[in-house]
C-alpha cells in the first residue's frame, strides 16, 4: 500500500512538474509575442545592433552562462580610468549652400533710388533666393498655316500644302505629355491620390472627371508596355535576381464588401539597376513560375518556401538572405539575451567587411578575395557553434527557432563569399518595395486586377529611375514624346537605365 502511494505521489509529482514547465515556457512565448507587437507599435523599425564593446567579455559570460562550469562566486575589480575630457573647438558655421547650379535665374537689378553725377561702378553684391512658381496648367495651340499652291496652266485642282501635326501620346486627346508625366509621377512617385490632383485642378478652374484621368493613365501604359516587356527580357537574362512579395488589396466585382488580397511579386537585379515589379492573385509557386522558367542564375530570397522549389531548377542557385536571418536573433533577445548578441556580434563583423569592401571601392574579384579571406573563418565558427548550441536550447523558443532557421539555411546564407557580384542580404529588393507602402497608406487599393498590372508596370519604370539617379518626371515626359514613333526594335535606348547613359553621351 505504501509503495502505491509512494508510486502515486512520484507520478503526481511528474505531472506537476510537466505542467509548470508547459506553463513556464507559455509563459516566455507569450512575453515574447507581447515584446514584438510593442515594438512593432511602439520601437524603432531599425534593426541595428549595438554589441558589446568588448566581444571577448562577450565570450566569456556566453561560456559561464552556458556551461555553468563554476557555481561559485566570485568578486570582479574594474580598474576604472578617469580621462580629463578634451576641450571642444568652437563650432564654425560653414555658411549656406550654394543654390544648384543647374536652375533657372532670375536677374532682378535693384538701383539705388539717387546716383550722384560722376559715380562709377566699382562691384556689385548678389544675393540668391529659392522661389517657387506653382505648377501651371496651360494650353498648346498648334497653329499650321494652310498654303495653296500656284495653279500649273489647265490645272483642275489647287494643291493644299500644311504642316503634320505633332505626335501626340494619346490621339484626339487633350492631355499633353506633360500633364500626363505630372499626373502618373505625382501618384506613384509622390504617392498623391488621383483625387486630389483633381482638386488641385480645379482650384484652377479646369474639372477632369475621374473617368477621363483614368483613362488617360490606361492609355498611357498601353505605350509603355513594350518598355515594361523589355525591362523582363533584361531582368531575366540578367544572371542575378533578388527575389521578395508584398500585398496589395484589389477591388474585385466577384467579392462584395471586401477586397482582395492580391500580390506585388518584385525582383531586382543590384548589378544592372533594374527592379521588376508583377501583379499576381495569389502567392503560391504558378505566381513565379512563369517568370523564372527559363532563367538562369542566382536567385536570393527569404525563407519562403515557394522560392526554395527553384532551388532544385537546374541552372538556378538559391541563396538565402543574411538580414532575416538576423533579423529573428533580434527578436529573440528577450528570450536569450546572451546567445543572441553573441551571433549578432559575429554577423556585425561581417556588415563591417561588407561596409570596407563599399568604402574601398573593391571591384568583384577582390570583393570575392576579400570574403574569403576574412569572412569564410567567421562563417564556418559561427555555423558549428550554432549547431552546438541548438542542442542546449528548447527547439520552440524563440533561440531554438531562430537558430534553427539559420542552421537549416547557412550553406545558402554563405554562397554570396563565393562571387563578388552578389550581396550578404536582400536588402536591394526590399528597399524598392517601400514606397509600395506608402502608396497603400494613401490610395488604399487599386480599383481592379488591371489596374493593379498597370500599377506594377508603374512601378517597375520609375524604381528603375530611381536607382539609376534619374528624375522620372523628366524621363516620362521625354519617352511620351518620342516612344509614338520610335522603332520598336529600338525600344530598349528608351529604359531608365539606358536613357541616361544617351543623355550622357
Amino acid at each position: 500500500m505504501e509503495t502505491t502511494q509512494a508510486l502515486d505521489y512520484k507520478a503526481l509529482y511528474e505531472q506537476e512538474r510537466a505542467e509548470k514547465e508547459a506553463l513556464q515556457f507559455a509563459v516566455a512565448t507569450l512575453r515574447h509575442e507581447l515584446d514584438q507587437l510593442k515594438k512593432m507599435i511602439f520601437g524603432s523599425k531599425h534593426e541595428r545592433f549595438l554589441g558589446a564593446a568588448n566581444s571577448s567579455q562577450l565570450t566569456l559570460d556566453l561560456a559561464m552562462e552556458v556551461m555553468a562550469a563554476s557555481a561559485t562566486t566570485e568578486t570582479v575589480i574594474k580598474e576604472v580610468t578617469v580621462t580629463q575630457p578634451l576641450p571642444k573647438k568652437p563650432f564654425v558655421h560653414p555658411g549656406r549652400s550654394a543654390l544648384p547650379a543647374h536652375l533657372r535665374r532670375e536677374e532682378i537689378i535693384l538701383e539705388p533710388e539717387f546716383i550722384p553725377e560722376g559715380s562709377r561702378k566699382i562691384g556689385e553684391e548678389i544675393t540668391e533666393k529659392l522661389d517657387l512658381i506653382e505648377a501651371e496648367l496651360l494650353v498648346k495651340r498648334y497653329i499650321r498655316p494652310k498654303y495653296a499652291t500656284p495653279q500649273a496652266e489647265g490645272a483642275v485642282n489647287t494643291e493644299i500644302i500644311i504642316a503634320d501635326a505633332p505626335a501626340c501620346p494619346i490621339e484626339k486627346g487633350i492631355a499633353d505629355s506633360g500633364l500626363l508625366a505630372h499626373i502618373i509621377i505625382e501618384k506613384y512617385v509622390d504617392h498623391l491620390p488621383l483625387y486630389r490632383q483633381m482638386q488641385r485642378f480645379a482650384r484652377n478652374g479646369v474639372t477632369i472627371s475621374d473617368s477621363t484621368i483614368g483613362g488617360w493613365i490606361s492609355a498611357v501604359c498601353a505605350l509603355l508596355m513594350p518598355l515594361y516587356a523589355a525591362l523582363k527580357l533584361l531582368l531575366i537574362k540578367s544572371g542575378y535576381i533578388h527575389a521578395d512579395e508584398t500585398t496589395i488589396k484589389v477591388l474585385d466585382k466577384t467579392k462584395k464588401g471586401t477586397t482582395h488580397h492580391g500580390y506585388f511579386w518584385v525582383y531586382n537585379n543590384s548589378p544592372g539597376k533594374i527592379v521588376y515589379f508583377e501583379y499576381q492573385k495569389g502567392r503560391d509557386a504558378e505566381a513565379i513560375t512563369e517568370l523564372l522558367s527559363t532563367y538562369q542564375g542566382y536567385l536570393q530570397t527569404d525563407g519562403y518556401a515557394v522560392y526554395e522549389e527553384f532551388d532544385k531548377k537546374a541552372g538556378i542557385t538559391q541563396l538565402c538572405c543574411m538580414a532575416h536571418a538576423r533579423r529573428k536573433f533580434i527578436e529573440a533577445q528577450g528570450n536569450d539575451a546572451v546567445r543572441s548578441a553573441y551571433v549578432l556580434e559575429q554577423m556585425q563583423q561581417l556588415y563591417a567587411i561588407e561596409r570596407h569592401c563599399k568604402e574601398k571601392n573593391r571591384d568583384n574579384e577582390q570583393k570575392a578575395k576579400e570574403r574569403t579571406e576574412r569572412a569564410n573563418p567567421i562563417l564556418e565558427h559561427l555555423g558549428k557553434w550554432m549547431k552546438e548550441q541548438y542542442l542546449q536550447v528548447l527547439p520552440k523558443s524563440p533561440i531554438g527557432m531562430a537558430l534553427a532557421y539559420s542552421i537549416t539555411r547557412w550553406e545558402k546564407l554563405s554562397i554570396y563569399t563565393t562571387n563578388g557580384m552578389l550581396c550578404i542580404d536582400n536588402n536591394p529588393v526590399e528597399n524598392s518595395i517601400r514606397p509600395v507602402a506608402l502608396g497603400r497608406k494613401n490610395y488604399l487599393f487599386c480599383g481592379s486586377h488591371e489596374a493593379a498590372k498597370r500599377t506594377a508596370m508603374i512601378y517597375s519604370l520609375v524604381g528603375t529611375c530611381k536607382l539609376n539617379g534619374v528624375n522620372p518626371h523628366i524621363w516620362l515626359k521625354d519617352v511620351l514624346e518620342r516612344i509614338p514613333t520610335h522603332p520598336v526594335n529600338q525600344i530598349n535606348e528608351l529604359l531608365p537605365h539606358l536613357w541616361k547613359k544617351k543623355e550622357k553621351s
